[in-house]
């Protein structure tokens, strides 16, 4: 009880700093979004792109420098180069295990590393969009809402995808094609289907969705290159980082695997498209069991480093909001 007090006297005001910067994001966005957006997308995208980019970073501060989050990236030889060269300049679909509630969060700092945190957009549950300042930014930033239904998701998923062609800017579009969070009691009910079906047992992760994927696959491929084969997990006897433990500057250690697929590589049928990320997930099953004997990925561990960016970021928004409650405060003194 103790520790809680003076974390609480650290947490709050950082909390309602972020909630009033967010809130001054979201205006910007909203104005942005009436003026310029009807005159030219492409420049309301750009200053958009820069704007949500004050927001996203206070979040990356808060794992890689209060909570001191270490995130260890790997790649095998081969892939190396190739994303070393292509990494923040090209589009790309992300497709990712789902195995934390800060996996969105992980990749966020992924591609603040890349450098396109400002064009990162994501699949999301329609709730999402009515949470406030984290979901309005993404409304305004082109997030795609699902209801989960796909009788109603697939004409609006097409069409958001559609939209993302003549997008300026190098994005990267995440999708979590589990559909839900690992747990489990879900990888019970997952194999005790695949049993039934004749799949390959899961160990490591859910069967895939692959309505979803197939849609973003033939509606994107004439326009995004590659798809970014991400794998996440945290190494045998670690804590798995939550946002409450983020909150409570708790460690943690996260280790993600990555690989380059040619978009212009993958078959042409829908049949084949999910039989190509069902094959996926099961090679990723077997490197998430490779890990959790050996508690890597392999030797090639590229440790990220902190960025600098969102500390000047934080520290810049500190001093505003320092300088704003002195200011307000000399005020209501002179008027008194």
């Amino acid at each position: 009880m103790a520790m809680a007090i003076p974390a609480a006297l650290v947490v709050v005001p950082l909390g309602l700093l972020f909630l009033l910067s967010g809130l001054i994001v979201n205006l910007i966005q909203a104005a942005c979004f009436v003026t310029i957006r009807p005159l030219s997308k492409s420049v309301y995208r750009r200053i958009n792109r820069v704007v949500v980019q004050l927001l996203w970073l206070q979040l990356v501060w808060l794992v890689d420098w209060w909570a001191g989050v270490e995130i260890r990236f790997y790649a095998d030889s081969e892939d190396h180069e190739l994303l070393r060269n292509s990494l923040g300049k090209e589009h790309a679909l992300v497709i990712s295990n789902h195995r934390s509630d800060i996996d969105w969060l992980v990749g966020w700092i992924f591609a603040q590393r890349a450098g396109c945190l400002g064009s990162t957009l994501a699949v999301m549950k329609k709730s999402s969009k009515f949470l406030p300042v984290i979901g309005w930014s993404m409304w305004f930033t082109e997030y795609l809402f699902l209801e989960r239904n796909w009788a109603k998701d697939e004409g609006t998923l097409k069409s958001g995808l559609q939209r993302l062609r003549d997008f300026p800017r190098p994005f990267w579009l995440a999708l979590f094609v589990e559909g839900t969070r690992f747990t489990q009691a879900k990888l019970l009910a997952a194999q005790e289907y695949a049993a039934l079906q004749g799949l390959p047992i899961p160990r490591n992760v859910l069967i895939p969705r692959t309505k979803g994927f197939v849609s973003a696959v033939s509606n994107m491929r004439q326009f995004v290159p590659a798809i970014y084969d991400v794998t996440v997990a945290i190494p045998k006897g670690r804590p798995s980082p939550t946002m409450l433990r983020i909150f409570k500057a708790q460690p943690s250690v996260v280790h993600v695997h990555m690989k380059r697929h040619a978009m212009n590589e993958l078959p042409e049928t829908d049949d084949e498209i999910a039989q190509w990320c069902k094959d996926v997930f099961t090679a990723k099953d077997a490197l998430l069991d490779k890990h959790l004997t050996e508690g890597t990925f392999g030797k090639g561990n590229y440790k990220s480093g902190r960025p600098k960016k969102s500390l000047l970021v934080r520290v810049l928004l500190v001093h505003w909001w320092r300088d704003s409650v002195t200011d307000s405060i000399i005020n209501l003194r002179t008027y008194a």
